[in-house]
């Protein structure tokens, strides 16, 4: 099954789900730092969320535990460039565990991942929206409730559909 993003909403199954994307929309041509959503078709690669916030999880996705030393490398000089971290860590890196609760839940697609290209953006998650669906750094947004009930659903072969 597919889940397509169109128009600030997500289709999956029978759900129409609102979500936030990046705050300049979205593009084909996505660079590291635009703040846009790049367009394209994706896959889940694994979850990674807070046990400590996220008791009961159902997902058929290999899962991570997202601990205090964990982040994202966003910094294209990086080896690490897209690539999850541990803290200490020289480079430019985006924190994980954070106080609000957005990266509670985080699907890890695939862009840019197979081969890296550097500056061509990294960080590109499906994860929780806040209370106002305030626009992302390029990522996705949903509810919480939401991506609860739609992650059981998601497999390895589902297709992400950004258009």
């Amino acid at each position: 099954m597919h889940i397509r993003l169109k128009n600030n909403f997500i289709y999956f199954y029978n759900y129409k789900i609102k979500c936030s994307i990046g705050k300049n929309g979205l593009s084909s041509k996505k660079t590291e730092g635009d703040l846009k959503t790049p367009r394209g078709k994706y896959k889940f690669k694994f979850l990674l969320y807070r046990r400590d916030r996220i008791k009961k999880i159902q997902c058929k996705l290999k899962k991570i535990n997202i601990k205090k030393n964990m982040g994202w490398c966003d910094d294209p000089s990086s080896t690490y460039y897209n690539k999850l971290i541990k803290f200490p860590f020289k480079k430019s890196a985006e924190k994980l565990f954070l106080k609000k609760n957005i990266y509670d839940l985080i699907l890890v697609i695939n862009f840019n991942t197979n081969p890296i290209i550097k500056n061509k953006g990294s960080a590109i998650f499906f994860h929780l929206a806040d209370k106002k669906f305030n626009p992302t750094k390029g990522c996705v947004g949903i509810q919480k409730k939401e991506f609860l009930k739609i992650l059981p659903l998601i497999t390895k072969k589902t297709k992400f559909f950004i258009f």
